[in-house]
């Protein structure tokens, strides 16, 4: 019964997190099979080896997830992120992925994926207040 449980605002946040992924895992392994997350990254460095953009992401299923996306400014329009998202695509391909999500805002770079054979297929609108996030797909296939 409810009543027999305490529910309040967590201030072990960490805890509670990890408590609620060891569940959901559980639940999802049942439900769906395996649960293997896998990470990657992929970046484009400088000469001195300083970071200048890169692709976190994950595959998971036969899906990848990519989780960020950032580009230097300088380097922003000299073809760099979309070397970045091939480079990432093709790491999914090699781990059985066939199909690529992800989400962005209205002012980062929803025409830029789109570009990149990415088609919308759920947004909120005034999120953050006057954009949209934007969810996208491809079928690498």
């Amino acid at each position: 019964m409810i009543s027999d449980f305490r529910i309040a605002e967590e201030t072990r946040v960490a805890e509670t997190a990890r408590a609620v992924v060891k569940g959901l895992v559980a639940y999802n392994t049942a439900k769906a099979g395996p649960t293997k997350w896998k990470r990657f990254a992929v970046s484009v460095r400088d000469e001195a080896g300083a970071i200048k953009g890169g692709i976190v992401g994950h595959t998971l299923w036969d899906w990848c997830f990519i989780e960020l996306l950032w580009i230097d400014e300088a380097l922003r329009g000299t073809g760099v992120g979309t070397e970045l998202m091939a480079r990432a695509e093709a790491v999914a391909a090699k781990r059985g992925a066939r199909h690529v999500y992800l989400d962005t805002f209205s002012f980062q770079g929803d025409g830029f994926y789109q570009k990149l054979g990415y088609e919308i297929f759920g947004e909120l609108g005034d999120f953050p207040p006057g954009h949209r996030r934007i969810w996208l797909k491809k079928d690498l296939s």
